[in-house]
């Protein structure tokens, strides 16, 4: 009959009972503070993405309204030298003469065509100002969701030195920055 004896190491115990002898309630802290600022983080990331892709789309529609709106004044402009032309020719023409007649027709026709090439540039123009405007405001709020993805990066690379280093002066700046961080993704959330 053998008789044998088990003995248990430091390791087998804490194996068996984990949680019994000094656990790091800090540490677990930290590692679900990181795990939610990395999913906050990747949604600041597409939001950046995405505002900064619709920011570049409204501006390549402004500047293709914007060359739309001068093909309209260039129009509007040859419009006028022929009506202005037309003018000329019935000031220098006989007042008896079928000339006469078709240049005073010319002179109203130009006005008449005119006053709808006007209205469109215009109409260009007011739109050109809109993509515009959303543009900018669409890259102001890339920049804040930018910041935000930045700053939640540098808290989580606070967080792993941290936890690396244990030092409790350092986990009160880490959850400083994922404070700042988190504020930040709250004003590009509700678009400051």
């Amino acid at each position: 009959m053998s008789d044998e004896y088990e003995v248990h190491g430091p390791h087998d115990h804490a194996i068996e009972h984990p949680g019994s002898h000094g656990s790091d309630t800090g540490a677990s802290r930290l590692a679900v503070m990181t795990a939610i600022l990395a999913s906050v983080g990747a949604i600041a990331s597409y939001q950046s993405g995405a505002n900064e892709n619709l920011a570049l789309f409204y501006k390549n529609e402004a500047a293709i309204l914007k060359t739309e709106a001068a093909n309209q004044w260039a129009y509007y402009q040859a419009k006028g030298e022929k009506q202005n032309l037309a003018e000329l020719g019935a000031a220098l023409s006989d007042p008896a003469s079928a000339a006469h007649g078709k240049f005073i027709t010319d002179v109203q026709r130009y006005k008449t065509e005119k006053e709808p090439i006007r209205q469109q540039a215009e109409s260009l123009e007011k739109q050109v100002k809109k993509d515009n405007d959303a543009s900018e405001s669409l890259q102001h709020q890339h920049h804040r969701w930018a910041q935000a993805t930045t700053l939640i990066q540098i808290s989580i690379a606070l967080a792993a030195i941290t936890l690396l280093t244990k030092k409790s002066w350092l986990q009160k700046i880490t959850i400083g920055m994922a404070v700042v961080a988190v504020g930040l993704f709250i004003t590009a959330l509700v678009g400051v």
